[in-house]
């Protein structure tokens, strides 16, 4: 080899070197926001296309020309395009970058392990060959984050389970502490807010923070969190599959749970609604005979549901019949919202909270009727209902300097929770009505249905929709082909910053603008 050749040859190494850093991280990033299942991970793959991107493709047709013609000039001319794909990927923005914990650690070192051994072991053959075994990993580095991801799994059970045995450890140290458990397809981030706000006026509470609603997530809180002076834990319980809530349940034994909706919300994983209604009442089912259950009745796969372990109370909104503590004289003005809860023994509490929207007062109810159980007087109730702000990203309202009111429900959009968005939305008449929105996700074999659904709602509800992404945008536009809203008031653009674009050009003082949903990216 010539010393061209020798340099060259280093140079495509370490660049190639780099660009297999990018893509490992890349995988990384995908792998955690499928929760570490290969299986969700390998159903990612598929759907986004990644596994064939041209970025891949691109890939492969480098290494393609550098065994067809091994020649100098074929590596610097890879060189070149690699360091432009570099160059691309660093710069790369996303939603939900990686978090690199501990556990990501291990599988990006464990990744760069089987990736140095392989291109070592290559070396030993032919040293030559060691540029382009870097690019055939790059080109399947998915394959080995999947296989890497298998191979770790039994060291992150042990490891998982030292940590459960030690948030139990200390859970257990703490007298006397009551654990309420919330859970349900949606509204369990808003009433873990709203019932923390509440309890605080009495209690030392702790919650657990952000969506840490996963085994995981709870142990961590504990371990990092739980102080000895704490009276009350309330745990936020999230579930993708069967059994999903009895492993939180196992490990903080709650005495208090509250059920705020069941519908359909992850489909794509629980199959039927009857799964979803099974693994959230897992929570009730796990309570001891001495504990106390809290139910949204206005959800039928609520409703419908016996319960004869424990003492439970029934709330409801817009489904009264059969509720032990129902709503009246619900007012909404510029201030927020007026409304009256009465119990089945007759009391009532009036209060009047900055909040908007059935779904908020619904939220409120579940979090009263625990504070009620747990002895918060009346008049803490309500000043702590009056001062409570809306959760962000989950229907909030705020006014821009320019007159424009915003309304943020960009968290996690449902059939429900999207109706009952575009509902408030609908009651805003003083301008323009405006949705952005990409649809809803994670809706299995319904989610084409419902977005059909969807699109038209917001041809009752809306004057101007911005459509986002290619996901959804046929079931959409197809529900609002359906409905009445003028063609040239519905917009189609590919990204938020095109619909961004788009609304500077026909917001004006007065309107209202509707942000439903914010998909991941995971979906494209």
């Amino acid at each position: 080899m010539t010393t061209l050749s020798i340099i060259v040859t280093i140079l495509l190494s370490i660049v190639s070197l780099m660009c297999l850093a990018i893509s490992f991280k890349q995988d990384m990033q995908m792998m955690q926001q499928n929760s570490y299942r290969n299986e969700r991970y390998i159903k990612w793959l598929k759907m986004s296309g990644e596994a064939s991107s041209i970025s891949r493709l691109l890939i492969i047709a480098i290494l393609i020309t550098l065994l067809a013609f091994p020649f100098v000039w074929a590596q610097m001319l890879a060189v070149v395009i690699l360091l432009s794909k570099f160059a691309i990927d660093i710069k790369r923005k996303y939603k939900k970058p990686v978090v690199f914990t501990k556990r990501v650690w291990r599988l990006y070192i464990a990744d760069w392990v089987a990736a140095i051994s392989i291109i070592v072991a290559v070396g030993f053959i032919n040293i030559n060959y060691i540029p382009n075994v870097i690019i055939a990993i790059i080109a399947i580095s998915y394959i080995c984050t999947i296989v890497v991801n298998w191979a770790m799994a039994p060291v992150e059970k042990s490891i998982n389970q030292g940590f459960v045995n030690d948030a139990k450890k200390i859970l257990s140290s703490v007298d006397n502490i009551t654990v309420v458990g919330i859970t349900g397809s949606y509204g369990k981030t808003s009433t873990k807010h709203y019932l923390n706000r509440i309890l605080s006026e009495k209690y030392n509470v702790l919650m657990t923070p952000g969506s840490y609603n996963t085994p995981m997530g709870v142990v961590r809180t504990i371990r990092e969190m739980l102080q000895p002076y704490n009276d009350l834990f309330i745990v936020e319980m999230g579930a993708k599959n069967i059994g999903d809530i009895k492993e939180i349940c196992d490990i903080v034994h709650p005495t208090i749970g509250i059920i705020t909706a069941v519908g359909a919300q992850h489909l794509e994983s629980f199959k039927t609604i009857e799964n979803v209604q099974r693994t959230k009442f897992e929570l009730i089912d796990e309570l001891p005979s001495n504990g106390f259950a809290v139910v949204n009745n206005d959800f039928e796969y609520v409703a419908n549901r016996t319960i004869n372990n424990v003492e439970y109370k029934r709330y409801g909104v817009s489904n009264q019949a059969g509720a032990d503590f129902v709503t009246k004289n619900i007012e909404y003005s510029a201030t927020g919202t007026s409304f009256t809860i009465v119990g089945d023994n007759g009391e009532e509490i009036e209060l009047h909270t900055k909040l908007v929207g059935e779904c908020n007062i619904s939220n409120l109810m579940g979090a009263v009727i625990v504070a009620m159980h747990l002895g918060v007087e009346p008049s803490k109730i309500q000043y702590a209902v009056s001062k409570i702000e809306q959760v962000e990203h989950r229907l909030n309202m705020k006014r821009t300097p320019n007159g424009i009111t915003i309304i943020d429900d960009a968290f996690n959009s449902n059939p429900d929770g999207s109706r009952m968005a575009l509902d408030v939305l609908s009651r805003m008449t003083a301008g323009k009505r405006i949705v952005i929105t990409p649809g809803m996700i994670e809706l299995g074999a319904k989610q084409e249905e419902y977005n059909t659904i969807f699109g038209k709602h917001i041809t009752e509800t809306c004057d101007i929709a911005i459509v986002v992404g290619k996901y959804n945008r046929d079931a959409i536009l197809e529900g609002i082909a359906n409905g009445n809203m003028p063609k040239e008031n519905v917009i189609v653009v590919d990204t938020f910053n095109d619909a961004q674009a788009e609304l500077m050009k026909i917001a004006r003082a007065g309107d209202t603008v509707l942000y439903e949903n914010d998909l991941p990216d995971t979906f494209k």
